[in-house]
C-alpha cells in the first residue's frame, strides 16, 4: 500500500512521515508549496506539471493560512483516494473559530458561553453587559495567536478599536477561571492516545506550548475523554488536538487544531509513541477501506 503526506514540513509531520514507512511500503512526503490544483478537463493535483500518484492513504495537514488549499485538495482526492483521515469540510471548519464553535453548538458540545459580533459598534454595545475578564478571539489563528484577554470594559475597546480595521466578526466568550491550565488531548479515531495538562506562564493566560506554556501527563477523566472524542467526530478529523477546559460546570471544548504539534507532546508523554499510534491506525483504517 502507498501513503502520502502533504504538509509544510514541520517536524510533526516528518515524525508521522517516518511512522509509516514502518507500516506502508511506500510513503510520499510531499509540500503544500509545490502542489498545484487544476480544475476543469485536465482536473487534478499537479507538483512541477506531473500529475500526483494514485495513493491508498493521503494525510493532508497545514496551518490556516493554507486552509482554503487543504479543502480544495481534499475535495479532489476524496473520490479517488480509499481512506483518508480528514473530511474535505474540517479543513475550513476548524481553521476557522467561528464555524467550529457553531458546529459544536449544533451538536450540543459544551463550551463556554460564546458571542459573535459583526462589527465594533455591536461589539462594545455588548462589552457593556459583560463580566470580567473577558477572552476575545479572532476566527482565524493557531498556537493561541488570535486569542486576547480584557481585564475591564476601557481594554476591551481599546482592543476593538485596534482590530477593527481588519473588517472581520469579532469572537467573545466568557473567561473561565482555571488558573491558567487547560488539557490537550490528542485524538486518534476513536480514542485519546495522549493527554497533557498544560500550564500558562506567569503574566501570560494562554497555555499553549508555543506561547510559552508547560506541560504535565495527565489521566484524563471518562468524562473528558468522551467529550473528546465526541468533538473530532462533531468535526469530520480522526486525528485532532481537542483543547479542553476544566470548569466548575464539567470540562468545555475551547478550540480544536487540526494540525496538533506532536514534539511538546512527546516530550511529556514518554510511554506513548505518538506518531506510531497514528501511522499505525491509518494503516488499519487503509486496509479495511481497500
Amino acid at each position: 500500500m502507498k501513503a502520502a503526506i502533504f504538509s509544510l514540513g514541520s517536524k510533526s509531520s516528518e515524525m508521522v512521515a517516518l511512522a509509516m514507512q514502518k507500516y506502508f511500503q511506500k510513503v510520499d512526503h510531499i509540500s503544500l508549496k509545490d502542489i498545484q490544483v487544476v480544475l476543469g478537463k485536465e482536473s487534478g493535483i499537479y507538483i512541477q506539471d506531473k500529475k500526483i500518484e494514485d495513493y491508498d492513504c493521503v494525510y493532508l495537514k497545514g496551518s490556516f493560512r493554507y486552509a482554503n488549499l487543504l479543502r480544495s485538495l481534499a475535495s479532489l482526492l476524496e473520490e479517488k483516494v480509499p481512506y483518508m483521515p480528514l473530511a474535505a469540510s474540517s479543513f475550513t471548519t476548524i481553521h476557522n473559530k467561528l464555524l467550529t464553535h457553531l458546529a459544536l453548538q449544533k451538536h450540543n458540545i459544551p463550551m463556554p458561553k460564546t458571542w459573535v459580533s459583526a462589527n465594533v459598534t455591536a461589539a462594545k454595545d455588548l462589552l457593556k453587559k459583560m463580566n470580567y475578564p473577558i477572552v476575545m478571539k479572532l476566527p482565524e489563528g493557531t498556537q493561541g495567536k488570535g486569542v486576547m484577554f480584557a481585564d475591564s470594559f476601557s481594554s476591551a475597546s481599546s482592543m476593538l478599536d485596534a482590530l477593527g480595521v481588519l473588517n472581520q466578526p469579532f469572537i467573545i466568550q466568557e473567561y473561565i477561571e482555571t488558573g491558567g491550565a487547560d488539557i490537550r488531548a490528542l485524538v486518534v479515531g476513536n480514542k485519546v492516545v495522549a493527554a497533557m495538562r498544560r500550564k500558562a506562564q506567569k503574566e501570560e493566560k494562554r497555555a499553549n506550548i508555543h506561547a510559552g506554556g508547560t506541560g504535565e501527563k495527565i489521566k484524563i477523566s471518562s468524562q473528558v475523554l468522551s467529550l473528546a472524542v465526541d468533538t473530532s467526530k462533531v468535526l469530520k478529523a480522526e486525528v485532532c488536538g481537542i483543547d479542553i477546559l476544566e470548569s466548575s460546570e464539567g470540562p468545555l471544548v475551547i478550540e480544536a487544531n487540526i494540525s496538533p504539534g506532536l514534539q511538546g507532546l512527546s516530550k511529556v508523554v514518554h510511554d506513548v509513541n505518538i506518531p506510531d499510534e497514528i501511522a499505525k491506525y491509518f494503516f488499519q483504517r487503509t486496509e479495511e477501506a481497500i
